[in-house]
């Protein structure tokens, strides 16, 4: 090309000169993450960076995301079709980093809250408000595609499946509201058909019961009883507003609340471990025309037992979360009238997500409830 080159001491001419290389910034292609190796195996290590793969996509930056009870299930070998070599999690806060050119809600650099259920909002599901059964999303994040435990994640369908993060709001308490929440609202309390006056149990203390426990309390049940192994988390489900505790261990969980209860049993029965035995115990509590709403993930058979129930005029319920009741509980959480950040007892960098997942999986010895991973 052309040029004005100096020859020094005030002189330049006009010549030829070499054409300038213009050298594009290093974009990182790799990020760590943590990666499911089949039941049992996991290893947080190198894996591809997350592309554009559809016009709706966006690829988000973790700032902080969590461990769910389903990763535990699916590190056991409960969900086949979460195969080997696949990012774990589907929760979480971040950053916008990259959108399609069909995305409009969003653009590069806002906060934003993951739903763990991908929506296209068209399909026929969709257009019921079943999102989770959604024909081209779903729970398909750490489930079928891959999730947010990782630095960077793809989100399908982003304008209908992120949630804006309005400034100063608390990340922490947000995260709980990828899954969690409504899960327990959803699945177990509207599910459930909990009414003023109830009387309410949940089977399981977890963080999932937890949630569920937080949220029946919008429509004042008389008694919430929660049952559970572990008086620690017993203990906590006190502080959350249970009416009255039952440790199962001795096996009299259905004498004890019957006795509680007037042997009637209880209007609403939430089940939310996901083991034969918790949903038995909740079919042997439920009374005459109450309903049993199941949260849990089963990963085995559970039997019904018909031939005590087929004239009770019961309900059973069952659901994946849809995430419907994702901008109540923004609203809800905004109004400081919810604190999900009672649900968080422990806090990780993303570098130490193994230490998380040993923490989350041993929550009888370490009085874990949910965990915070920082990226």
């Amino acid at each position: 090309m052309k040029a004005v080159v100096s020859k020094g001491q005030g002189k330049k001419t006009f010549e030829d000169s070499p054409k300038l290389k213009i050298v594009a910034p290093k974009v990182a292609t790799v990020m760590k993450a943590l990666v499911y190796h089949g039941p049992g195996k996991k290893a947080f290590e190198e894996h591809p960076k997350p592309v554009i793969t559809a016009s709706t996509d966006a690829i988000v930056k973790i700032t902080k995301t969590t461990i769910c009870g389903t990763d535990l299930h699916i590190l056991k070998g409960d969900l086949p079709s979460c195969e080997p070599g696949r990012i774990l999690g589907h929760e979480g806060v971040g950053v916008i980093d990259e959108v399609g050119p069909a995305v409009t809600a969003f653009k590069v650099g806002d906060k934003v809250l993951i739903s763990c259920v991908s929506a296209c909002g068209k399909c026929v599901y969709c257009r019921k408000q079943m999102y989770s059964h959604c024909t081209t999303g779903g729970w398909i994040l750490g489930n079928t595609i891959d999730g947010t435990q990782a630095e960077f994640v793809r989100i399908p369908h982003a304008d209908t499946s992120l949630y804006p993060i309005p400034e100063g709001a608390d990340e922490e308490a947000l995260v709980m509201l990828s899954d969690i929440l409504p899960t327990g609202f959803e699945c177990g309390v509207l599910n459930g058909k909990v009414q003023p006056g109830n009387t309410v149990a949940i089977v399981g203390s977890g963080p999932i019961g937890l949630a569920a426990l937080l949220t029946a309390q919008f429509y004042s049940p008389a008694e919430i009883i929660m049952i559970d192994l572990d008086d620690n988390r017993l203990e906590v489900a006190k502080r959350f507003g249970a009416t009255a505790t039952i440790n199962s261990t001795d096996g009299k969980a259905v004498e004890t609340l019957m006795k509680m209860t007037g042997k009637r049993g209880v209007d609403t029965a939430i089940e939310a471990v996901g083991v034969p035995a918790t949903f038995e115990l909740c079919e042997k509590i439920v009374a005459p025309g109450g309903t049993i709403a199941n949260i849990g993930v089963h990963g085995t058979k559970v039997d019904l037992h018909l031939e005590k129930l087929w004239d009770c005029n019961i309900s059973i319920t069952t659901r994946l979360v849809d995430t419907v009741s994702t901008p109540m509980l923004l609203n809800i959480l905004r109004s400081k009238k919810l604190n999900p950040k009672l649900l968080i007892t422990h806090r990780f960098k993303m570098n130490d997500i193994l230490n998380a997942y040993e923490t989350f999986g041993n929550a009888a010895k370490t009085k874990a409830l949910k965990v915070i991973i920082e990226a």
